[in-house]
């Protein structure tokens, strides 16, 4: 029998309801790339303690990478730092995929915690640590 891949992956992307906006959106192209694996959803915010629904948040000032290095802030639509929730969850999903020896990781564009494109604070944690990442729309 097959070992099959261990997927770390973006609960919204695995239709859970963890987006900002607690909205459930189908994401097809994601949904196909994890059908025969293993896979484990994380939701970077609420594992730093955020709720959901909660504000939009936006990173200010760089990028995750700068968060990381304190020279950014994660600020939410209604002007409350966020940054320790965002480190937090970062830290928690970067232990997580560590334990269980993640081949690769699912991760929803445009997010300040996950977007690889626009650098999120977890997924510059992850790529700092080796991570092979993949962003989803």
């Amino acid at each position: 029998m097959t070992e099959r891949r261990v997927i770390l992956v973006s609960a919204c992307l695995a239709g859970l309801r963890t987006r900002y906006d607690s909205k459930i959106v189908n994401h097809h192209r994601c949904r196909k790339a994890l059908e025969g694996c293993t896979w484990i959803p994380v939701c970077p915010e609420q594992l730093g303690g955020l709720p959901t629904p909660r504000c939009p948040a936006d990173i200010f000032g760089g990028d995750g990478s700068d968060v990381l290095e304190g020279r950014a802030r994660v600020v939410g639509g209604d002007g409350r730092d966020l940054t320790e929730h965002f480190m937090r969850g970062a830290e928690m999903v970067l232990e997580i995929a560590g334990r269980l020896q993640i081949e690769k990781v699912y991760l929803k564009a445009r997010s300040p915690s996950c977007g690889v494109t626009k650098t999120g604070v977890t997924a510059a944690l992850l790529q700092k640590h080796g991570f092979e990442l993949e962003e989803f729309e």
